[in-house]
């Protein structure tokens, strides 16, 4: 017996039935933390993109499509070992 079900191919809206708003801005002691927070895990990298996005105000996709030219002196990347 074989029994054919129609299957729909209309998407689902992720945001269907929920509410959903701007999300509230980062206050001050929550950018603390985190900076502390990445600070003592000694991850250099993530902080300096953290400074460089609340210093400039760049949003996260902004950021990832910055490149080395965007902000560094003359385009040059620079590594120092001491």
């Amino acid at each position: 017996m074989n029994v054919l079900t129609e299957i729909s191919c209309t998407p689902i809206p992720w945001n269907k039935g929920k509410l959903v708003w701007q999300k509230a801005p980062l206050r001050l002691r929550d950018i603390w933390a985190i900076s502390v927070r990445l600070q003592l895990a000694k991850n250099t990298r993530d902080l300096a993109f953290f400074n460089l996005a609340i210093d400039s105000k760049l949003r996260g996709c902004d950021l990832v499509n910055l490149r080395i030219r965007d902000y560094s002196p003359w385009g040059v990347y620079i590594t120092q070992t001491f």
